[in-house]
């Protein structure tokens, strides 16, 4: 008999979950505006809202916190966490922030400025508000296929190259860099292969531009390169890594991903240029060189995550329990983003809530049902994620509408993977009964999905 695939560690701590019932979750969805950012975490079952932080660490990430040098100037964690990234990346110069959002601040404040434009596969939420903020435009030039959510195709988040040179050959000089976000997460966790990466850099340096990675799920992006990109089956995830980032010139993190830490980030590069010109924005913003928006053990313990999770074994157990959710959703007809990303389910509202018209937000629509049905909260990447356009102010339509359920790295078992699933069809079986959506009551300017307030219609 073969033995069967298990995960590559054990349970050492548990924390307990509390269950709600149907009438406690009508009345919580109403105080959150119908918002699912709004609820207490004591409020939900199992969170799949995101994968950002909400993981748990290895008893040797622990351990390292336990060491972590607190100082001000010249901690020692900075230098274990500075090595480690250029072990992996081969980039010289290190920032830490607290987070990837504040990693695209600090960098975006040098380089970007009014008038750009930015090109790259599917700008995620953070990315283009942060190019937006500053008047730029973000252009996406990501492949059309990945608009057709049941095509199966095994990098389907990839640039298209023809839709990237045409920006830079018309507006070379207005484009400070190319970003390409591994995986691309707004066209639903999907892959970028070594070859588009390659092809990226041959366009960029013919126009001689720089390219940065949006890196959250880079090692995510090097699994799917292992397993699905001809040459690189017997190619280890570290070495697949380097040579990723052989193809850029820097890199943006959210360590909260694919750090496996619940706090922190960083910017890496190999120019030294653009390492100064980040520099004068890194003290006011999120502090000293050699700590940035981190502590000392925060910075450990990302040091040893990042070397942990280039691991085969760390990787992979993480995806293939998004791939043992995907196989449910496949015996229950469910239709997601295919073929299954490496963090999370994009189920696919539009196929889902056909009777709610793109205007009443079906992808919310389908969030909110899925909790009220069984405390399992999931979050929109669609049309409210996809803010107003910045000079028409209407709402951008032309993207995909998304419920994204995000799997903790290292937190559930199986048996949370079948409760979700079950909530999905339970749902789904009675789609036809769901006629209408929410309404927009309140919005900010940018990113308002994070505190956009919604009413449900009825009449």
């Amino acid at each position: 008999m073969e033995i069967p695939f298990a995960e590559a560690y054990r349970i050492k701590m548990v924390e307990p979950l509390r269950k709600s019932t149907r009438e406690e979750r009508e009345k919580w969805l109403k105080d959150a505006n119908y918002n699912l950012f709004g609820l207490k975490s004591e409020q939900v079952y199992i969170d799949c809202l995101t994968d950002s932080g909400t993981g748990a660490m290895s008893d040797r990430q622990w351990a390292a916190m336990m060491t972590g040098d607190e100082a001000y100037a010249g901690s020692k964690s900075f230098f274990e966490l500075k090595e480690t990234i250029g072990r992996l990346t081969g980039f010289e110069y290190v920032i830490p922030t607290h987070q990837g959002r504040a990693a695209e601040n600090v960098l975006f404040s040098h380089l970007v400025k009014a008038g750009d434009i930015i090109p790259g596969n599917s700008h995620f939420d953070t990315t283009k508000g942060h190019i937006e903020f500053r008047k730029a435009t973000a252009l996406d030039c990501t492949i059309d296929a990945a608009k057709d959510t049941q095509l199966e195709l095994p990098f389907k988040g990839e640039v298209d190259c023809a839709k990237l040179e045409k920006a830079l050959a018309e507006h070379a000089e207005k484009i400070p860099f190319i970003i390409v976000t591994v995986t691309n997460n707004t066209a639903g966790g999907q892959p970028v292969s070594m070859k588009n990466l390659r092809d990226v850099r041959a366009i960029a340096d013919k126009y001689g531009t720089r390219i940065v990675f949006d890196s959250a799920r880079f090692v995510e992006n090097a699994y799917f390169i292992k397993t699905r990109e001809e040459g690189y089956a017997d190619k280890t995830i570290k070495e697949i890594v380097k040579e990723m980032y052989s193809y850029a010139d820097g890199m943006t993190m959210s360590s909260k991903k694919d750090g496996l830490v619940n706090m922190g980030g960083f910017i890496a590069t190999r120019h030294e240029d653009w390492y100064e010109g980040a520099k004068r924005f890194c003290i006011p913003f999120e502090g000293f060189l050699t700590y940035g928006g981190m502590n000392g053990r925060d910075m450990a313990a990302l040091a040893v995550g990042l070397d942990e999770n280039t691991e085969l074994e760390t990787i992979e157990t993480r995806i293939k329990q998004v791939q043992y959710l995907a196989a449910k959703l496949d015996e229950y007809g469910i239709p997601y983003q295919r073929p299954v990303g490496g963090h999370a389910i994009f189920v696919d509202a539009s196929k889902v809530l056909t009777n709610i018209p793109k205007e009443e937000f079906p992808a919310q629509t389908l969030a909110l049902e899925v909790y009220l049905e069984a405390g399992v909260r999931g979050c929109e990447i669609g049309y409210i994620l996809a803010d107003r356009d910045p000079v028409t102010r209407e709402n951008r339509f032309g993207g995909l509408d998304l419920v994204r359920f995000c799997i903790a790295r290292r937190s559930y078992t199986n048996n949370h993977m079948d409760v979700i699933a079950a909530a999905l069809k339970n749902v789904y079986d009675r789609r036809h009964e769901i006629k209408r959506g929410v309404k927009i009551v309140w919005e900010t300017e940018l990113m308002r999905h994070f505190t956009v307030k919604l009413e449900r219609i009825t009449e």
